[in-house]
C-alpha cells in the first residue's frame, strides 16, 4: 500500500499511562488539506479517510531492516562487526539491536521497544472502525473491507506485543480520552486470553476481506489468504511450548493473584495443536485456490532468461536461483508466487544500504561506500545445513568420522559451487543446495547480475569469494569483515551488483512476513504435535515436507533417513519427526527473521546459544592457518531472555504491570 504523508501524532490515554507519560492533551493529529485537525474532517471524504487507513498500516514493524527487526541482528544467526564507526556504517545500518544478541538488554535499556507504538496503532485501528461508516462517498462493502483490515492490523499489533512481552493488556475497546487514572492503570491479561482474543479478531476480519488486491497500488494490503495464513501462524505460536502451559513461567502472577500462564493438562495442550493444525489446513486450501505456490525451476527459466540477457543456466544454477528467488521475489497481483504476505512498509533506502554494505564487491571498482562485509554467519549455522543426502552432518553415514576441517581442493565436479582448484575445507563440499544458495564463503561462488553474458552461464562466469587475509574480500580495516568467514548471501538478490566506484545497483523487495513454504512447514509441525507422524494426516505431513525438500534438491525424508543415515526410521517417532521439521524450518527459512522467534517458542534457545559464536581465523592468509576454528563470542540465554522486560518507567507509572521473570 502506498505510504501517504498523513500520519498520526498520538498522545493516547492508555498508551501514555502504559509508557510513562504523565499527561496527554490530544489523541489525534491528522491535518488534512483544509488545515483542520478533527476526526470529523478525517472521515468526511473517502480521499481523507483512506489516508487514515494508510496510517493504520504505518505502524507495521520494519521487518528485514536491521535497525527495526530484532530477528536480524538480535539473535544467533548472524554476527555483526563490533565497534563499527558511525560515519562509515553504523549510521546507515544501525547496530542497536545487536545489543540484544550481546546480552545488553536491561529493564532501563529496552531495545526494539515498540510497546507504545503498537498500542498507538491499535487505537488508530479502533478509531477507523468507529468512524468509517460516517464517510459519505463510500460504498458499504468498502467500509466493511476497511474495518476488516483495521481489525486484522489490531490483531497483528497485539501479536507483536505478545511475541515480545508474553501476556499483555488486551485492548478490546480503546479508552476515552478523558478516562480516569484507575481505568488506564490496566493489568496484563493471561496468555491464553491474549491468543484467544487475537484469533477471534482474525476470524472477524476474515469476513469482508478480498481474495486478492485489485490493483498494484494496493499490493501489501490485507487479503483473505494473508489473514488465513497469519491466523495459522498465531495458532501455532499459541500451541508452542513457550506459550502453551509453560510451567517455567508459573510464578508470573500479578497483584490480583492471577496467573498469567495458566496450568494445563497434556490434553489441553494437544487441543491447541489440533486447533492450529486445522487453521493451517484451511489457510493452505485458501492459498492453493488462489494460485500461491513454490517457486521452481520453471519459474526461473520463464523469468530469468530476460534478466540474464538471454543467458541460460544449468540445473545447478536453476536450483540455486529458485531457492534465492523464493525469498525475495516481489510477486504481483497477476503473478502470484510464494510471498503470501509481503511487508511493503519497509524502507527501500534501508534495504539498499543493507545490501550495499554487507555484500562483497566483485567489481573492478575500488571499495567505496559499500562492500564492507561487516555481517557474518556463525560457524554453527553453516554446520546446521544438511548434507547432499538431506541429513544433518552428524547423521550422514558418508560424514561419520570425517574431519570437517580437512583441506580439499575443488574439482571440476564441484563447479558452480566452488572455484576449481581452490583450497577450502570438507565442510564446504557435498552440502545441500540451500547451503550454497544462502551462504557466501572463501572459495565459494556468488552469482550476481552479469550484463555482458549472452551465452550459457559457465562456472568461469561466476563471482568467487576470496576472504582470506590479503584476498579481495579479506579483512582490510576495523570497518570491514569478514567476522567469521561466512556471509549471508541470501540477503543479496541476484540482481545486486556494484556498477561504479560509488554506485550500487540494489534490489528492493517486500519482506516476506509469511511465505508459502513457511505455511506448509507450520502445518507439518502442527500435524506431528497433534497426531504424531503416523496419524490421520500423515500423508499430508510427508507430502509437504518432501515437496519442500524436492525443490531444495535433496531426497525425501524416508529415503534420506533409511538409505543414508545412522538412524533409519528416525522419522517414525514424534520426537524424531519434531527434530526433522525443526531442522527443515531452520534451513529453509534461514535469515528470514524466523529462527530468532522459532527457537524461543520451541524453547530450544538455551541449547542453541550454548554452542557459542565461532568462525575461522580471519587474520590468516594460508588455508592451513585460516581454517582453524576460532572463538568470536559467548552467548548466554536464561529464562528471562524469552521475553522482553517491561521498561521500568512504565511500571513506575502503572504498578499493575507486573514485570517479567528475571528482570
Amino acid at each position: 500500500m502506498k505510504k501517504y504523508i498523513y500520519r498520526l501524532s498520538l498522545s493516547v490515554a492508555a498508551a501514555c499511562m502504559l509508557s510513562g507519560f504523565n499527561s496527554c492533551n490530544k489523541f489525534l493529529d491528522v491535518v488534512p488539506d483544509d488545515g483542520l485537525a478533527t476526526i470529523e474532517t478525517a472521515f468526511n471524504l473517502r480521499s481523507t479517510a483512506i489516508r487514515y487507513l494508510a496510517t493504520c498500516y504505518a505502524y507495521m514493524p520494519n521487518d528485514g531492516i536491521p535497525g527495526g527487526d530484532p530477528a536480524i541482528l538480535g539473535g544467533d544467526e548472524t554476527w555483526d562487526l563490533i565497534g563499527r564507526v558511525v560515519t562509515n556504517t553504523s549510521a546507515r545500518v544501525p547496530q542497536t539491536n545487536f545489543n540484544i544478541a550481546r546480552g545488553y538488554m536491561t529493564a532501563t535499556s529496552v531495545y526494539a521497544n515498540d510497546w507504545v507504538s503498537m498500542y498507538q496503532g491499535i487505537r488508530c485501528c479502533d478509531i477507523l472502525c468507529q468512524n468509517v461508516d460516517a464517510v459519505p462517498d463510500m460504498d458499504t462493502w468498502e467500509k466493511n473491507q476497511w474495518k476488516s483490515e483495521a481489525k486484522f492490523l489490531k490483531a497483528y499489533y497485539h501479536f507483536e506485543l505478545v511475541r515480545k512481552w508474553g501476556p499483555v493488556p488486551i485492548i478490546r475497546e480503546s479508552l476515552p480520552i478523558d478516562a480516569e487514572t484507575d481505568q488506564v492503570r490496566v493489568f496484563r491479561d493471561n496468555i491464553d486470553d491474549c491468543f484467544d482474543f487475537i484469533l477471534a479478531l482474525l476470524d472477524e476480519a476474515m469476513t469482508n476481506l478480498p481474495a486478492k488486491n485489485i490493483s498494484s497500488d494496493e499490493y501489501g494490503r490485507i487479503t483473505k489468504p494473508i489473514c488465513a495464513a497469519f491466523k495459522a501462524k498465531v495458532a501455532t505460536y499459541a500451541a508452542s511450548p513457550l506459550f502453551n502451559g509453560n510451567v517455567q513461567e508459573a510464578s508470573l502472577v500479578d497483584s490480583r493473584g492471577t496467573s498469567l500462564f495458566p496450568a494445563k493438562t497434556d490434553e489441553d495442550k494437544r487441543q491447541r495443536w489440533v486447533y492450529a493444525m486445522n487453521a493451517c489446513e484451511r489457510a493452505i486450501k485458501i492459498c492453493d485456490s488462489l494460485g500461491f505456490k513454490m517457486i521452481d525451476g520453471k519459474y526461473v527459466k520463464d523469468n530469468y532468461q530476460i534478466v540474464m540477457h538471454g543467458a541460460t543456466a544449468n540445473d545447478t544454477l536453476v536450483t540455486e536461483l529458485a531457492l534465492r528467488t523464493s525469498f525475495y521475489s516481489k510477486g504481483t497481483i497477476e503473478n502470484i508466487n510464494e510471498n503470501i504476505w509481503p511487508n511493503t512498509q519497509s524502507s527501500s533506502e534501508s534495504i539498499r544500504m543493507f545490501q550495499q554494505l554487507i555484500m562483497p564487491n566483485f567489481s573492478e571498482y575500488a571499495q567505496a561506500l559499500g562492500g564492507y562485509r561487516f555481517l557474518s554467519v556463525p560457524l554453527k549455522i553453516a554446520e546446521q545445513f544438511y548434507t547432499r543426502n538431506g541429513l544433518p552432518i552428524n547423521n550422514d553415514l558418508e560424514w561419520v568420522g570425517k574431519d570437517v576441517f580437512e583441506l580439499k581442493a575443488a574439482q571440476p565436479s564441484d563447479a558452480y559451487y566452488l572455484l576449481e582448484g581452490y583450497t577450502t575445507i570438507a565442510l564446504n563440499f557435498d552440502r545441500e543446495p540451500r547451503f550454497y544458495a544462502s551462504l557466501g564463503f572463501d572459495g565459494g561462488t556468488w552469482l550476481s547480475r552479469m550484463p555482458t553474458v549472452t551465452t550459457n552461464l559457465k562456472s568461469d562466469d561466476m563471482n568467487v569469494v576470496k576472504c582470506r587475509l590479503n584476498g579481495p574480500h579479506g579483512k582490510t580495516s576495523t570497518e570491514t569483515g569478514p567476522v567469521t568467514g561466512y556471509f549471508p548471501k541470501k540477503y543479496c538478490p541476484y540482481e545486486c551488483i556494484f556498477t561504479a566506484a560509488n554506485t550500487f545497483s540494489y534490489y528492493w523487495f517486500p519482506w516476506p512476513i509469511i511465505r508459502y513454504t513457511d505455511l506448509l512447514l507450520l502445518y507439518c509441525e502442527c500435524i506431528n504435535e497433534a497426531e504424531g507422524p503416523d496419524g490421520p494426516h500423515s500423508k499430508e505431513l510427508f507430502e509437504y515436507l518432501d515437496k519442500i525438500r524436492e525443490r531444495a534438491g535433496i531426497p525425501d525424508v524416508k529415503t534420506s533417513w533409511d538409505m543414508y543415515s545412522n538412524n533409519p526410521g528416525y522419522y517414525s517417532t514424534q520426537a524424531g519427526m519434531r527434530a526433522i521439521i525443526q531442522n527443515e524450518r531452520l534451513n529453509e527459512l534461514a535469515f528470514e527473521s524466523q529462527r530468532f522467534w522459532d527457537i524461543r517458542r520451541w524453547m530450544t534457545a538455551p541449547a542453541e546459544y550454548q554452542k557459542g559464536i565461532y568462525g575461522f581465523n580471519i587474520m590468516a592468509s594460508s588455508p592451513e592457518d585460516y581454517y582453524v576454528k576460532s572463538f568470536v563470542a559467548n552467548q548466554d540465554f536464561g529464562l528471562k531472555d524469552y521475553f522482553w522486560p517491561i521498561p521500568t518507567s512504565y511500571i513506575e507509572v502503572n504498578p499493575n504491570l507486573v514485570q517479567n521473570i528475571g528482570w
